[in-house]
């Protein structure tokens, strides 16, 4: 059975760091699927360590909401349900609606450089298939407008969401079945509606993308 780890082989120190990374990178890109048991004997065979580290990047994921734990059941994929989702898109869309509408204001040259180089990341990632890291660039350009708003309470309120938004898949489903290239360019599109000046395009830019047709990403 093919491991959905790859072939990477972790160096000797920093072991529970390194089998975080890879496991979340095997959730973040899809091949660990929602509800898949994570029996942490067989990634740390896998992965050829103890199971110490592992149990403590468990832990980890089971804080970031990726990973759910059950009493005497196990751990798992974080499972959600269609109602969840949709509850979960429209509460971002409100949200990144109302910090694009304000982020206009506060868009400069440096912020254009800042969400370009995200979007810059996102077109290498579509271009070498790597789904972990195109969600990674994704969030990071969403956060970033939040924080443009300049209401330091709108990116408290992101901070509480994000983990949901990955493990919901949100952000970046694994499961889109669009172009990745295209959607880089979508986020380009975002770029130009903040530098039109335009409050009510941009808001309305961004609440198209949160919950419209575009929603997976």
């Amino acid at each position: 059975m093919t491991s959905p780890f790859g072939e990477a082989t972790l160096p000797r120190g920093l072991l529970s760091d390194h089998a975080y990374d890879l496991v979340r990178r095997s959730i973040l890109d899809g091949r660990l699927q929602p509800g898949a048991r994570i029996v942490e004997s067989e990634i740390a065979r896998q992965l050829g360590v103890s199971q110490a580290p592992v149990r403590e990047a468990v832990k980890r994921l089971v804080h970031e909401g990726l990973v759910t734990s059950m009493p005497r059941r196990g751990s798992y994929v974080t499972q959600i349900s269609a109602g969840e989702a949709d509850d979960a898109r429209e509460v971002r869309g409100l949200l990144e609606e109302a910090a694009a509408r304000e982020a206009v204001q506060n868009f400069d040259a440096t912020a254009r450089r800042e969400l370009e180089a995200l979007v810059d990341g996102m077109r290498e990632a579509a271009g070498g298939n790597d789904l972990a890291a195109f969600r990674g660039y994704d969030m990071a350009f969403h956060r970033r407008v939040v924080e443009l708003s300049g209401n330091s309470y709108l990116p408290r309120l992101w901070g509480v969401m994000e983990p949901s938004l990955l493990s919901l898949r949100i952000v970046g489903d694994p499961g889109f079945t669009g172009s990745w290239a295209e959607m880089a360019e979508a986020h380009q599109n975002l770029v130009e509606l903040l530098a039109s000046g335009n409050r009510g395009r941009a808001a309305a830019g961004f609440l198209s993308h949160a919950t419209g047709l575009e929603s997976h990403t």
